[in-house]
């Protein structure tokens, strides 16, 4: 998708060990507009799936799912990172390795949130190592819920996330990103 790739040469920032900064749009300020703009695009490909339940995972991901969830007309999930006292009964939980905090979190959703009735879209920010991604399909295959496909805002094509994600499922992704330094960006 040419616009988000002029957005990001625009206001994204390649910061040290290898991270993209795009705080100004989509992370810690979402510029609600342009993400609507992707997620009718997303939406538009994979217009004819039958999809039940978006699915995310905390935190980044959330604003972006929700505006997929909307045009589709189901509910978005999020998986947590932790699990609150407000979270009773089962859970299906899978290990994540996150890229920029350098952790790796137990994400989980109630067992009756996620359910082998559900065909899920998975939804999120970034792909670059594909542990998210791997982790949100784990709860699927937990739940015995069908995975349609993951839609990704930036892929760091370069990693090795996507190549595996790929044999597990279809992945859809509106921009990816070949190349990366301080000084400049080289898109796919």
């Amino acid at each position: 998708m040419k616009l988000l790739e002029e957005k990001i040469r625009k206001e994204g920032t390649v910061l040290p060990g290898d991270v993209l900064k795009v705080g100004s749009f989509i992370n810690q300020q979402m510029d609600v507009p342009f993400l609507s703009l992707c997620a009718d695009e997303l939406v538009r490909l994979y217009e004819g799936e039958i999809i039940t339940k978006v699915l995310t995972v905390e935190a980044s991901g959330i604003g972006f799912a929700c505006l997929v969830a909307e045009r589709l007309g189901v509910p978005a999930l999020f998986a947590k990172k932790s699990k609150t006292s407000n979270m009773s009964g089962s859970c299906w939980s899978a290990p994540v390795a996150s890229y920029t905090h350098g952790v790796t979190n137990t994400v989980m959703v109630p067992s009756d949130f996620l359910t082998s009735d559900d065909s899920v879209l998975i939804v999120d920010d970034f792909l670059a190592t594909g542990s998210a991604l791997k982790g949100l399909i784990s709860l699927c295959g937990q739940a015995g819920a069908h995975v349609c496909g993951c839609g990704i805002l930036i892929e760091k094509a370069y990693q090795n996330g996507g190549e595996e994600v790929r044999a597990m499922c279809r992945v859809e992704s509106l921009a990816r990103i070949s190349k990366m330094s301080e000084s400049g960006i080289s898109f796919i």
